[in-house]
């Protein structure tokens, strides 16, 4: 099977590599698929790239700015003369890793520049392994609507979605009429039991520090706000074909029990496990089949006991403002995302304090309900959705709350 990675570099895209690794480590068959990895793109690590693209033989690659791309060249001039790959950067070379011949597009990716690459290749007809939610939160009726047109799957990655779509494969899966709602499992994050007064002082620091999974900048600030969850329930909208009020957060800091679906006649499906990543992206390279795991088994016994608890949407702001963006869709979706990946970088290089995000983000979604100059508009195009993003953007370095330090 052929593969292209969009953000190789990362957390999600480099335990796709090593998934890859081990997969080609057993004996091909119809569950442990041989996998050819034909295109990488990645931003400016370019160093880590280059090892990538030695070791799997990589013909097309991308990288985020020309002089990466030339940082690149100069690598493998020096260290392997005979290796010459197309060597592209920008959002050109990402498309262009996107629509490589491959079967299937892993988006490792994270944020809005996802979006393009994505419809890209779905319009080459390659299937997707989603692991970049902000594509569905942003534009997710466009990119489904394409799916369904191109017959192209869209397989999450994410451990919740992944979870729900194994779960979804029980008993009843064809009729959704018997589904009642889904159940989204979250950690809880590094701050689970503070109230929004005592997050004030969180630096960025404290932030990254996640009690369960070792993931990039972006998404642990995401997971200590709980706008991550709060993207996931809109991702798991356009995924699964639900409403909001058919999705339930539930916080539950073991991370053992991913997600959950309810059926109308009160049964639970649950896809429980290890918080390992590599399980979820091993199954979208090897679905509809299962291939052996590296993984550690799920030992109940050792576990002992698992809790659950509703979230604090008082001191969580983003995640009540996400369902509210949710039940409006729209525009609004893609104007929250904007303006939370503006906001969190700020907070990253200590622009703003952590409760900033949640003003800053709240604040542009309400200016965006009432605005003149990018009003919300209910069934948006392609540009309107990119629009609402730019503005966003511009917006919150325009009008930050908290004020620049």
């Amino acid at each position: 099977m052929k593969i292209a990675v969009l953000g190789s570099t990362g957390s999600i895209g480099t335990q796709t590599l090593q998934v890859v690794r081990e997969l080609n480590s057993r004996q091909e068959s119809s569950c442990n698929p041989h996998v050819d990895i034909i295109a990488l793109a990645a931003g400016s690590n370019v160093e880590l790239l280059a090892e990538q693209a030695i070791e799997f033989n990589v013909s097309i690659l991308s990288v985020k700015t020309p002089e990466d791309a030339l940082k690149l060249k100069n690598i493998f001039k020096e260290q392997c003369k005979a290796y010459n790959p197309q060597i592209f950067y920008g959002e050109e070379g990402l498309i262009n890793v996107a629509t490589s011949p491959v079967m299937l597009l892993v988006t490792a990716i994270v944020g809005m520049i996802g979006l393009k690459p994505t419809l890209a290749a779905i319009d080459k007809g390659i299937d997707i392994a989603l692991a970049n939610k902000e594509t569905l939160v942003a534009a997710g009726d466009i990119v489904m609507k394409r799916a369904k047109e191109k017959n192209v799957k869209i397989l999450p990655v994410d451990s919740e979605h992944s979870a729900i779509f194994q779960a979804l494969n029980g008993v009843n899966s064809r009729d959704r009429s018997a589904l009642k709602k889904i159940i989204l499992t979250a950690s809880g994050g590094p701050f689970r039991g503070m109230s929004f007064e005592s997050l004030e002082k969180i630096t960025p620091q404290e932030a990254m520090q996640h009690p369960t999974w070792n993931m990039g900048n972006k998404i642990t600030i995401d997971s200590a706000t709980l706008m991550n969850k709060g993207l996931e329930v809109i991702e798991a909208m356009h995924l699964f074909d639900v409403k909001p009020n058919e999705i339930e957060v539930v916080v539950h800091p073991q991370s053992i029990v991913h997600s959950a679906v309810m059926y109308k006649d009160g049964s639970v499906i649950a896809q429980m496990g290890n918080p390992d990543m590599k399980v979820p992206i091993q199954l979208a390279l090897t679905y509809p089949y299962r291939a052996d795991s590296y993984t550690k088994e799920l030992d109940l016994a050792e576990i002992g006991s698992l809790t659950f608890e509703r979230p604090d949407f008082g001191a969580f702001k983003c995640l009540a403002h996400a369902f509210f963006a949710a039940e409006h869709g729209g525009t609004l979706p893609a104007v929250m995302n904007g303006a939370n990946e503006t906001a969190v970088g700020l907070f990253l290089n200590n622009k703003i304090g952590f409760n900033d995000i949640q003003y800053n983000v709240i604040k542009v979604m309400q200016e965006h309900m009432v605005s003149n100059e990018c009003p919300f508009l209910k069934e948006p195009s392609l540009d309107d959705v990119l629009i609402a993003d730019k503005w966003a953007r511009t917006f919150i370095l325009n009008e930050t709350i908290g004020g620049l330090k």
